[in-house]
């Protein structure tokens, strides 16, 4: 830190605006000092309330320190001195105009009298107004000896927080997981990225961290969130070791080294409050009481498209609850012994991939549906073409780091066709869980250095597309079309031709994207080297006798392409690599539950539709989409775990 900067932490100590809990952020590590100096700003990283909130203050991007303390005093109408602190909320950056400007939501603290003075004068204002609660609140705390223990199956984003949030309320939950540990995993990991070794318990979508901790480590979400939980998250990663500018930045992110230090932090937390995690146990079936109710009548075929008979159909309505967990049958996949692990309160935070425990649960009439998901490839680019496509004359700059992008086109034939998943200064990585099949997935460290930038390019598909593979056949006979579990059945088709596109090795199959749009294949790379590892197949991805997609994906994807170019100059360069398949881009089913069931406060809402006692939670179950909405769904289910345990009608 040069003088400058220290210069400004000396006067925030002496004025009382750098608080215990107060960290300074200068912004970018690459950063000279005069940048850094320049961009000096303040966060609390301890939860807290402040009376006023001020959102869209514009400012140059390279505006002097004191400019925002006098912009904020401006808007106010005060002087300078009349603002004892002010902590930036967040910070974001407006790239629409020519000149780069910074935009900052600021939470100000002034005298009682003067903020409530302030308040009735900027009433009708809109971008003035009252400073939202921030702090947690927890809504239980267990009392002393009690017996039952919650179990929370996944240790990834939604089972870490339900977790987290019962040790923290003195449940001491007991936690199911089927992968090792994440140091272990991202050896294991790395074993199928160097060596094409797959291990199908410990890879990037199973173990400590789920399939987030081998991604961006996105933290932001366009959920509602009215409570805020979002923060309490925030605050979680924070006091676990992730950056302090992750409280800031609008688009925050964490890595995947990062998030490796973060994900063991919190269980160690987890741990020192009563709770107790299980690696390497993977559950197998559920232990269930049916006595309260009677089996309802099957609508559909008997047949599991997946393998095995189902005792039962739940109907589609799932109108009364009719079972009662009582517990878990849990498989030692070290010792191959099985057990019986008691549970009344079980959290299923499944991941996207856990295809045997859907099964599973469908085989013992746990109530699911199909749901959309997204299938598609991921597209590289150099990092620097789409900075200087977002960024302009300031691409490059130190405050700003590696660009990113959002597109959306609907095409001709009624597709939507999205970016997702966008990983700047990025790779491409293998991310399939299961032997002889091939997905794709995209990961990025937390400086976002690599010299390529991708995204998945995805076409929306529903449970109507889902009974028939890329090249038009049948996956299931008549009687099993329309099934929950067609969607699985699927994925797999995909991924199975994508391994054999790519030379069944583990290699993914890619195509320039000049040669794509051309209908040609591929021979070789051109500017843009592919960092998908272990390793690429040059081909046509959408061969007529072969084609890794469904036809009307890859018109749609091929419609899209130059469409995005006209958002971004380069988009659809010639040497720029496609990379198949990307299929999990969400669950393929939902495990209903009673969310229709009145107010987001009452505990049932969040159990299971049809067995009482289950709490379908996050990504796996259809409720969440990435680390920040799957974290926050399990604060949730917590709350509801822990009211039901404690005897409430409603969560507090």
């Amino acid at each position: 830190m040069d003088r400058l900067a220290w210069s400004k932490v000396k006067t925030a100590q002496q004025s009382g605006a750098l608080k215990p809990g107060s960290t300074i952020v200068l912004n970018r590590p690459s950063a000279t000092p005069r940048i850094m100096a320049a961009f000096f700003c303040l966060i609390d990283t301890s939860p807290g309330n402040f009376m006023i909130r001020l959102t869209e203050l514009k400012l140059p991007l390279e505006h002097p320190p004191e400019a925002l303390p006098a912009l904020i005093a401006q808007t106010l109408g005060l002087a300078p001195g009349d603002i004892p602190r002010h902590t930036v909320y967040k910070r974001s950056f407006d790239a629409r105009k020519a000149e780069l400007q910074q935009v900052y939501i600021v939470d100000v603290e002034l005298a009682p009298a003067l903020e409530t003075s302030l308040l009735a004068k900027f009433a009708s204002h809109p971008h003035i107004g009252p400073g939202p609660d921030l702090v947690y609140h927890p809504v239980a705390q267990a009392p002393a000896g009690l017996q039952e223990r919650p179990v929370v199956v996944g240790f990834g984003p939604c089972g870490i927080f339900a977790a987290l949030l019962l040790a923290q309320m003195g449940f001491r939950p007991i936690v199911i997981e089927r992968g090792a540990t994440v140091r272990q995993r991202t050896q294991d990991t790395w074993g199928l990225w160097r060596k094409h070794i797959l291990k199908p318990e410990s890879n990037v979508q199973f173990g400590e961290g789920g399939a987030g901790t081998f991604s961006d480590g996105k933290l932001y979400s366009q959920i509602k969130d009215p409570r805020h939980l979002g923060r309490k998250v925030m605050h979680e990663f924070v006091r676990a070791g992730a950056p302090a500018e992750i409280l800031v930045e609008a688009h925050p992110h964490i890595g995947t080294f990062k998030l490796v230090k973060v994900v063991e932090s919190i269980r160690e937390q987890i741990i020192a409050l009563g709770g107790e995690i299980r690696f390497g146990q993977r559950v197998t079936d559920v232990l269930l009481d049916e006595s309260p109710g009677s089996p309802l009548g099957r609508s559909q075929g008997d047949e599991n498209p997946l393998g095995g008979q189902r005792p039962h159909e739940v109907g589609k309505r799932g109108d009364h609850t009719h079972k009662q967990i009582l517990g878990l049958q849990v498989l030692d996949q070290a010792t191959g012994q099985s057990h019986e692990l008691p549970a009344r309160h079980v959290v299923m935070a499944l991941g996207h991939s856990s295809r045997d425990t859907f099964a599973m649960l469908w085989d013992r009439g746990v109530n699911l549906l199909a749901k959309p998901f997204s299938i598609g490839f991921r597209i590289e680019h150099p990092q620097g073409l789409i900075d200087r496509a977002r960024w302009g004359k300031y691409a490059g700059h130190p405050l700003l780091g590696a660009a990113d992008y959002k597109l959306v086109h609907h095409a001709k034939n009624g597709r939507a066709v999205y970016s997702f998943c966008m990983c700047p200064g990025g790779t491409v990585v293998a991310a399939t869980s299961e032997p002889g099949r091939v997905v794709t997935n995209g990961m990025s460290q937390y400086s976002r250095n690599e010299r390529n930038a991708n995204a998945g390019i995805v076409v929306g598909i529903t449970p109507a597309d889902f009974d028939f593979d890329a090249a038009g056949r049948p996956l299931a006979d008549a009687a099993s079309q329309g099934h929950p579990l067609a969607g699985i059945a699927f994925q797999r088709a995909l991924e199975s031709t994508a391994y054999a596109l790519g030379g069944q090795s583990y290699c993914a199959p890619v195509q320039r994207v000049g040669d794509f749009l051309a209908h040609r294949a591929s021979v070789g790379p051109g500017a843009v080297e592919p960092s998908y590892k272990p390793g690429v197949q040059w081909t046509d991805l959408a061969a007529p006798d072969q084609p890794s997609l469904p036809r009307y994906a890859l018109d749609a994807i091929g419609e899209a392409i130059p469409a995005f170019a006209r958002q971004i100059a380069g988009f659809a360069m010639d040497d720029a690599v496609l990379t198949g398949v990307e299929t999990r881009t969400s669950s393929p089913i939902r495990i209903r539950r009673f969310e229709d069931r009145g107010s987001e406060r009452h505990p049932q809402r969040y159990q299971s539709i049809n067995t009482r006692g289950l709490y379908p939670a996050g990504e796996g179950a259809g409720y969440a989409g990435g680390i920040m909405s799957a974290a926050i769904d399990g604060i949730k289910v917590a709350e509801a775990v822990a009211a039901s345990l404690l005897g409430q009608v409603k969560i507090p």
